[in-house]
């Protein structure tokens, strides 16, 4: 009893003595606790904006006809994990690291995410690792991906979508990511587009633009007259709860780019709600002027136009200018989906006017809006328009404007011309008017749909002619 009674004592000394002992031998200092807190924020952060793809999935299946949905999520899968391996590969050494004499134009070291974190100098503000500012990056990428599609919609053959990845992905995205954001000859210039109004957002939509100009219309868009078509979505809660998940999402977009957890990311929460909110009030505006109701469809993509316009400035503006610049991206949104869709571009999404028209207005609304005090902070760029700082910063952000949307456009169109003139961009007439999801998967997105009691009890994915007539009527 005496030696069990030692036992139990000694045994409880030795665990009340681990901690000191712990400590004694190394406890973790304040930078370690800070750098542990960043990088988890920073992942978080990460995280947020990966799951916005569930949101641009469930918007553009809202937004499409029952017999292509199944094509939507393939193309969303399929883009996501191109996006994840190009970037690594290629993409984000393009993108971030120092490229010697070119390094105004592209990085040039660190492939296959092999350097060090000097190699990528165009991250080295932020001090998260490597791998914790590759994965928060590769998210910004996938999201430009997935911006590119939806202008094109219900008519593309599933093969155009992974090639023109491949190169939107490994080189086109980087090379804009590194005039910006990678020690490129814009963000020398003082360039400010915090989180991705013009690298991520205008990128995708020139991109959008190029492809749908090459594919043309859906069949049934217009009339022998020209006149646009309603080609309503099938699912108008699935679109808005995608709108919400991308809503969600983009607290991780604006304030994950502090790639710090400090106080700014409450500051750049509040500008990006802001803005979101004003958007939706936009463009629930204009359609009550112009239909006399309110359109819900718009309304979403208000949001999105309004988030996609405080990408650039949510850390440079005050409260009450993310308000005016949210209710103008609703109103742009608005009109210029009006006028894509009178001159004959069909885009089903409304891509163009919300991340393309927003992208601008948000990128020149830094020249504007940018306070005194926020550009001082940063060190990026002057004081806007308004904020005494004369037309200095508006002129560069023109200039970027002009410059990526330009180059993104070109690139795009040339490759999508290359597909056009090799394996073609369009599914043929008759795939269209039955859906995508027979033709390019063998499988329907909802499985019942436009199947015969004997296909679906056999497990075969073949249409009868009863079949047949009802997808085309569908269309």
């Amino acid at each position: 009893m005496r030696r069990l009674a030692l036992l139990t004592v000694s045994t409880l000394l030795l665990v009340l003595a681990l901690p000191a002992l712990a400590f004694a031998q190394g406890a973790p200092s304040n930078a370690d606790l800070s750098l542990a807190m960043d990088t988890v924020w920073v992942l978080v952060a990460a995280v947020l904006v990966i799951f916005m793809q569930a949101g641009f999935a469930m918007l553009e299946v809202g937004f499409s006809r029952m017999k292509n949905v199944g094509s939507v999520v393939a193309k969303i899968l399929v883009n996501l994990a191109i996006a994840a391996i190009l970037f690594w590969a290629v993409g984000f050494a393009f993108a971030f690291s120092d490229g010697g004499a070119l390094n105004s134009l592209i990085g040039l070291k660190g492939l296959f995410l092999s350097g060090t974190a000097d190699t990528y100098a165009g991250l080295t503000w932020t001090q998260v690792p490597i791998s914790a500012k590759y994965i928060f990056q590769v998210a910004f990428c996938a999201v430009s991906l997935a911006i590119v599609w939806g202008t094109m919609l219900e008519r593309t053959k599933f093969a155009v979508y992974v090639v023109f990845a491949i190169v939107f992905a490994g080189l086109i995205y980087p090379i804009i990511g590194h005039w910006i954001w990678g020690g490129g000859w814009l963000g020398t210039l003082g360039m400010q587009d915090f989180a991705g109004s013009t690298v991520v957002h205008l990128s995708g939509a020139m991109a959008a633009l190029a492809g749908t100009l090459l594919l043309g219309p859906r069949i049934g868009k217009y009339d022998d007259d020209g006149v646009p078509q309603n080609m309503a979505g099938h699912n108008m809660p699935l679109a808005v709860l995608g709108v919400l998940i991308l809503w969600v999402g983009w607290y991780g977009f604006n304030p994950g780019s502090t790639m710090a957890a400090t106080t700014q990311i409450a500051d750049v929460s509040l500008t990006t709600t802001l803005a979101a909110a004003a958007g939706v009030l936009g463009a629930m505006f204009m359609s009550y002027i112009r239909r006399g109701n309110v359109d819900v469809g718009m309304g979403g993509n208000g949001a999105i136009a309004a988030l996609v316009a405080i990408t650039a400035s949510c850390a440079f503006v005050a409260p009450w200018a993310s308000i005016v610049i949210g209710f103008v991206a609703g109103i742009i949104m608005y009109a210029t989906l009006v006028f894509v869709d009178n001159i004959g571009v069909d885009d089903p999404l409304g891509a163009i006017a919300a991340h393309g028209m927003g992208g601008i207005w948000g990128t020149l609304s830094c020249g504007l809006f940018t306070t005194q005090a926020l550009a001082e902070s940063s060190g990026i760029g002057n004081p806007g328009l308004f904020y005494g700082g004369g037309f200095t910063q508006l002129g560069i952000q023109v200039a970027g404007v002009i410059a990526c949307g330009g180059f993104v456009f070109i690139t795009s169109l040339g490759v999508f011309a290359a597909l056009k003139a090799t394996i073609g961009l369009r599914v043929k007439p008759d795939q269209e008017l039955n859906g995508l999801d027979v033709s390019e998967h063998g499988v329907y997105g909802y499985a019942g749909q436009f199947m015969a009691t004997d296909d679906r009890e056999n497990g075969n994915g073949k249409l009868t002619s009863s079949t047949r007539s009802g997808a085309t009527e569908a269309h």
